[in-house]
């Protein structure tokens, strides 16, 4: 059996699987709450411990995917005040090979993985196009990661892209920037604008600096409910000035920015929006402004009408990636593959 978790700042989900006919097969799934936990091992025993043998021995091999960058098989995630260190989960959870990835790497070892119904294609590129692909994920914060084309498969790549400047490119992107660099005092990433907190801080600028008005029943709501999904829901639905704007700049910078990681893997091989905002925004995502600014790279804008742009709708991406990447590189370590053996059986 392969252990597999997906680890940010808001969950920890974690699930075992092993293999049907050379596919993933999801046997138990969890979520935890991060921040009733002090340590990545302490949810990985209370998970084991919803087992009633509570026995580790039929786990060959684990992989955690979390946001952040992982040196030498340790890592503090970005947004979660916990050390993740490879070598103290094997040896205090007795799990013979413990892997760690980014999370953004783990999404993309779990593209392959995923069925048909699993990806809604936004904008259709050249059909007939291979080679490499890009990665954008909004959601709690923004990540980021290359697909590099080796000729057989896309081979993952981290990086923190997402905490890169924000570059503006119209009046209110221009406004915005200048807002946020005095609300931050200095810097602005990415981030700070295609994320969920992004999404709010876009919507304080329409409302305090541009002065669209707030009605009292959309106050009452904002502070009721999760302001995202307010954001999310008033402005698709076409019920609010105020989010419909925000969701308007969000999804021009967002397009922007997927072009971008475009060009600097030249992603004939497509781009992919992960995370949990893009399936929940398609209809923003689909009204032209995405578009648009995906493409508006001048010289090189005919280079992107070629790319196809698909959304992951699949919210457990990143943990099939990381079990497919633990049973990988476990076969490596003992000569024995269990996908394999699958097969076979």
């Amino acid at each position: 059996m392969i252990l597999a978790g997906d680890v940010g700042g808001t969950k920890a989900h974690l699930a075992l699987f092993d293999f049907t006919s050379g596919r993933l097969h999801m046997l138990r799934e969890h979520k935890f709450a991060s921040r009733d936990f002090t340590s990545v091992e302490d949810v990985v025993q209370a998970f084991i411990a919803q087992d009633s043998t509570g026995d580790t021995h039929g786990i060959t091999a684990a992989c955690f995917g979390a946001p952040g960058p992982v040196i030498d098989q340790r890592m503090e995630p970005t947004n979660l005040p916990w050390k993740l260190d490879a070598r103290v989960i094997s040896r205090t959870c007795d799990i013979p090979h413990v892997l760690l990835l980014n999370d953004l790497e783990a999404n993309g070892y779990g593209i392959p993985e995923l069925e048909p119904k699993d990806l809604v294609t936004l904008y259709q590129g050249d059909p007939s196009a291979v080679g490499n692909a890009g990665l954008i994920s909004a959601g709690t914060g923004l990540g980021e990661a290359l697909l590099v084309w080796n000729g057989k498969r896309h081979i993952p790549v981290a990086s923190e892209g997402g905490h890169t400047d924000f570059a503006a490119r119209t009046p209110d992107e221009i406004a915005l920037l200048q807002h946020l660099t005095k609300k931050l005092n200095g810097r602005v990433s990415y981030e700070r604008v295609i994320s969920g907190l992004g999404l709010i801080n876009v919507y304080e600028f329409f409302r305090d600096i541009k002065k669209i008005d707030e009605p009292q029943w959309l106050k009452d709501r904002m502070a009721k409910e999760d302001p995202n999904f307010v954001i999310g829901t008033c402005g698709e639905d076409g019920s609010s000035e105020l989010c419909a704007a925000t969701l308007n700049l969000f999804a021009g910078v967002y397009g922007a920015e997927a072009g971008n990681i475009a060009l600097k893997v030249l992603a004939r091989g497509g781009v992919y929006l992960g995370g949990g905002m893009s399936p929940k925004l398609l209809k923003t995502l689909q009204n032209g402004t995405f578009r648009k600014a995906f493409l508006d790279k001048g010289r090189l804008s005919p280079l992107l009408e070629t790319i196809t742009v698909r959304v992951i709708l699949n919210q457990s991406c990143a943990l099939l990636g990381a079990a497919a990447y633990a049973e990988s590189r476990a076969a490596e370590f003992s000569g024995m593959s269990e996908r394999a053996a699958s097969r076979n059986q």
